[in-house]
């Protein structure tokens, strides 16, 4: 079985520490592929990264090892030994597998999610998480099938975006997404914009989503408009 660095002591608890529980319940209620993380560690000064590199990029939100994809698991015993061994370890799920993830700043994404609501679309769930060194702002993140990372460039170009041009980008094979309730910096969190259901269980295709995103990116974006004969517009 595998073998995740442990963390400080914690103490005795008589409750399952947060993230064991959420581990878990990924692993065993929605049978995504779990890999622990690393984690903040407080002090003198401000929060540092379990890594000890005082300039990391990820503080707190990043594998742990470069075999990190291939000890990923879906066996809830194997996650549960994990946060029982180190309960301060963040909850990576990764992207390619289960499902791709579709990255957007999180204004517009809240426009797109209006949008989407009012056209009856079929959601998944949605992260709402900080924004990672040189962003600004938070971002959210829409899962979908998995397959949309080739498959995103051709879908703008099919609306009248250049590549590159709006801040939206996909996240599939070798990638991954940092899940609630994980610690992102020193003072915020990973969270569910909309949280796993009985109803989001089946993840929606990234060509249902895209239009109403490519939208509100654009229109959050203001001198950014589509080329001339596309229509970017969506109800």
């Amino acid at each position: 079985m595998e073998d995740t660095p442990g963390a400080p002591d914690q103490g005795s608890n008589s409750e399952p520490p947060p993230l064991l529980i959420e581990a878990v319940s990924y692993a065993e209620n929605r049978h995504w592929e779990v890999a622990p993380g690393s984690w903040l560690i407080d002090g003198e000064g401000p929060a540092r990264c379990s890594c000890g590199d005082r300039r990391c990029a990820l503080p707190g939100a990043h594998p742990v090892g470069e075999d990190w994809r291939r000890k990923a698991s879906a066996g809830p015993g194997v996650v549960r030994r994990w946060w029982t061994e180190n309960p301060q370890a963040s909850i990576l799920l990764p992207t390619g597998r289960s499902f791709d993830v579709l990255d957007v700043p999180e204004v517009a994404g809240c426009l797109a999610l209006a949008r989407m609501e009012r056209m009856g679309l079929q959601l998944g769930p949605v992260v709402a998480v900080p924004a990672a060194a040189g962003q600004v702002g938070r971002r959210l993140l829409f899962l979908v099938l998995p397959g949309v990372l080739s498959k995103l460039p051709e879908m703008l170009h099919k609306l009248g975006w250049a590549p590159g041009r709006l801040d939206l980008v996909a996240r599939g094979d070798g990638d991954w997404i940092v899940a609630p309730p994980s610690r992102v910096g020193p003072y915020s969190f990973a969270q569910w914009a909309r949280p796993p259901s009985a109803l989001n269980r089946w993840l929606p295709d990234a060509v249902e989503l895209i239009n109403p995103l490519a939208y509100a990116c654009g229109r959050e974006a203001p001198s950014v408009r589509p080329r001339q004969g596309h229509a970017a517009a969506v109800r």
